[in-house]
């Protein structure tokens, strides 16, 4: 039901897309290739099926461990209390929810919602953090459709997932709507460096050298395509700071971290 709160440690349930449909002749991006709007989402679940069991590994050698110090910061910008209940969504092997673990305790409550079955079950299952992945309730469901009513959490975060919906803005409208009056809102998200020198490096690191280790890591460059391209076809972090106050979020502040690799947006549901 949509109003069903989940309890510590349930197991994972299916919330099937509804409600998100894309309209006939719409087009999405995937990456740099236009695909049917309706698609896009089979794309994207095989995409993550393929890597899912590599992929904190790879994030960590692509990222030379920085995606950890990227992750901490954040939740530490949210300003999480104990007993809050907080949502994650497209939280993927679970490594922002386990740090909001951490500061909510034992009185509060962390969802990690994800459309990929594969990535939940990679996260529940890792070694790392044990004690604390048991306390996540973890659920399956379509991020452009949340299946929890709305006012249900104090807190709301996405980290490196908003890329991947057919429809960005229903997310984040979803998100909204999940949130408590004066709930939280963040969204961590990589775009590109502002220093031009760097940008340059980095693009020939994201577009040349990423390709090679997934096809080392994966047998198959695309995954590591992917993942630049669809960097660049998403808001820059002025367009996404916009799209969050015509949502409803305010304030909205932005910080970049390393040069504008990744972007950190906070916003406020109204309090009235």
């Amino acid at each position: 039901m949509a109003d069903e709160q989940p309890r510590e440690g349930e197991k994972e349930t299916r919330n099937p897309p509804g409600g998100s449909r894309p309209t006939a002749g719409e087009t999405a991006n995937f990456g740099f290739q236009k695909i049917p709007a309706a698609e896009k989402a089979a794309w994207v679940r095989d995409h993550f099926d393929s890597i899912a069991r590599k992929y904190d590994l790879l994030n960590t050698l692509l990222s030379f461990g920085i995606h950890y110090l990227w992750k901490r910061k954040a939740i530490r910008l949210l300003g999480l209390q104990a007993g809050d209940r907080v949502l994650d969504v497209c939280g993927g092997t679970g490594d922002l929810s386990v740090l909001a673990v951490k500061k909510v305790g034992p009185s509060g409550l962390v969802a990690l919602y994800d459309i990929n079955r594969k990535m939940l079950a990679t996260g529940k299952s890792k070694s790392t953090n044990r004690a604390f992945r048991k306390k996540i309730a973890y659920v399956q469901g379509d991020a452009e459709n949340i299946a929890f009513g709305p006012g249900t959490f104090d807190a709301a975060l996405v980290g490196f997932g908003i890329r991947n919906l057919t429809h960005p803005e229903k997310g984040f409208r979803e998100m909204y709507r999940v949130l408590k009056p004066g709930g939280r809102f963040l969204c961590l998200e990589f775009s590109q460096p502002t220093a031009p020198l760097f940008r340059r490096l980095y693009d020939f690191y994201s577009f040349r050298l990423m390709p090679l280790v997934g096809l080392l890591f994966v047998g198959s460059r695309r995954p590591f395509t992917y993942l630049p391209e669809s960097i660049r076809t998403f808001y820059s972090p002025l367009e996404l700071s916009a799209r969050l106050r015509e949502i409803g979020f305010s304030p909205v502040t932005c910080r970049k971290l390393t040069n504008g690799i990744a972007v950190i947006h906070l916003g406020l549901k109204d309090g009235s």
